[in-house]
């Protein structure tokens, strides 16, 4: 399998693949696409306890100790 990768905008639902490209991907290629966009923020558990964090009256933060003990 040969990989190229490069960025682009997608166009009416296209993706231009750059001309240094095309003569190496013809036919059947497989897409994986990564969106750089953000608008999709209801996946982001890191996030949402950042900005509202989850109180517990018995809480005890662990010490550098505790952390690099395992």
């Amino acid at each position: 399998m040969y990989a190229v990768e490069f960025k682009a905008k997608i166009k009416d639902g296209l993706i231009i693949i750059p001309h240094r490209f095309r003569d190496s991907v013809k036919e059947n290629v497989k897409v994986i696409i990564l969106s750089e966009d953000k608008a999709d923020k209801s996946h982001d558990i890191i996030g949402r306890l950042l900005k509202s964090p989850l109180e517990l009256a018995d809480f005890k933060p662990l010490t550098r100790e505790e952390i690099y003990d395992r």
